[in-house]
């Protein structure tokens, strides 16, 4: 596969973060998607996500699959640690990353074929495990590198280009995420930047395993009349929930929220989620609650955004193995290589 780098042009009056870089700093090669390809607004999104916090591009690990989704690494943090794994793998090959230093940002893309049919296992271990990451589902309801068939994210009764009609019920990472008892579970729109940014900054800072499925129309086989992933269809049954306000610790809440509307939760590194409420009684904490609401307003066929579950209590990964908080290239050999002996008693402990 080959890709064509960016030419490279300074603008005296673009503006720098807190480490004197600009957005052109955090972008990658030139897309090879097609033109208005939902992948690509996604793609500029986390380039703003990640200028905005400050984030140092070679403190990130990027990963994917196989697809389209999967080669939306190469187009952003030119400067940042890539992997593109095989078909459904890419939850391996980012808890293998991860358990080698969890002192990086670890961001995965991956898409609603290569999450949801062959990757589904790798994706169900992933969240229950809690790996602490930000995986992000470009979701078009179709496998576009091979010519439009329905994937397992199509909704029944939709259509494809030529006129089939999907009988089969369709897979919802949201729900699934939620019910396979993951902490941190969320829905946006490719074309919503402003709702797409703070979620994408809060999935980073989350400690866990960061669920972010983003309706992403692919233009050239699943954005015609019939198709419930186009963009007519998605700007028609819009439905946000919740509005993420994202505040780093830095700053001081100066929004004023009324009592009901709005919950401030506070992750572990000080930053502030706020989240503003479309309904006053809706609440992200409760599985129960968010399950029941998700399944009421999809049998209106409504597409309901915004952060829609988040426990921050549960343990990670690394909690819950009990690691080293060190990354493993600084530990010395004698630890890494304890020797044979130590490999007997492992193995005296299993029989």
């Amino acid at each position: 596969m080959t890709y064509q780098a960016k030419p490279t042009i300074d603008f005296p009056g673009l503006t720098k973060n807190k480490l004197g870089l600009t957005l052109r700093d955090y972008e990658g090669v030139a897309s090879t998607l097609c033109a208005g390809c939902g992948h690509d607004s996604i793609t500029a999104a986390i380039v703003q996500a990640f200028w905005e916090l400050d984030t140092r591009p070679e403190e990130v690990i990027k990963i994917s699959g196989i697809g389209c989704s999967s080669k939306t690494p190469a187009y952003f943090l030119s400067g940042s640690h890539g992997f593109n794994s095989v078909h459904g793998r890419m939850p391996s090959i980012a808890t293998g990353a991860m358990a080698a230093n969890r002192n990086f940002y670890c961001i995965g893309l991956s898409g609603d074929g290569d999450s949801l049919s062959i990757g589904m296992g790798q994706f169900a271990h992933v969240i229950r495990r809690n790996l602490n990451m930000l995986y992000i589902i470009e979701n078009n309801g179709v496998y576009g590198l091979t010519k439009g068939q329905f994937s397992a994210a199509a909704d029944p009764g939709s259509t494809n280009k030529k006129g089939d009609v999907n009988h089969l019920q369709a897979i919802d990472p949201v729900s699934t995420a939620i019910t396979l008892g993951g902490s941190f579970a969320a829905r946006s729109f490719s074309g919503d930047k402003d709702q797409l940014v703070p979620l994408i900054k809060a999935g980073l800072k989350h400690r866990g395993c960061a669920i972010l499925d983003v309706i992403s129309p692919c233009v050239t086989f699943n954005n015609h009349a019939g198709s419930t992933k186009s963009y007519e269809h998605v700007r028609e049954f819009y439905h946000p929930a919740i509005h993420t306000d994202f505040v780093p610790p830095s700053e001081e809440i100066r929004a004023a929220y009324a009592d009901g509307e709005a919950m401030p939760i506070e992750l572990h590194d000080g930053t502030t989620l706020v989240l503003k409420k479309a309904h006053a009684d809706y609440d992200p904490t409760s599985r129960q609650k968010v399950l029941h609401y998700l399944e009421e307003h999809r049998l209106k066929q409504q597409i309901v955004t915004g952060l829609l579950y988040i426990n921050e209590d549960l343990p990670t990964m690394h909690q819950a193995n009990d690691t080293v908080p060190e990354a493993l290239v600084h530990q010395d050999y004698k630890d890494l290589n304890p020797g044979s002996e130590a490999l007997i008693k492992l193995q005296e402990k299993m029989r």
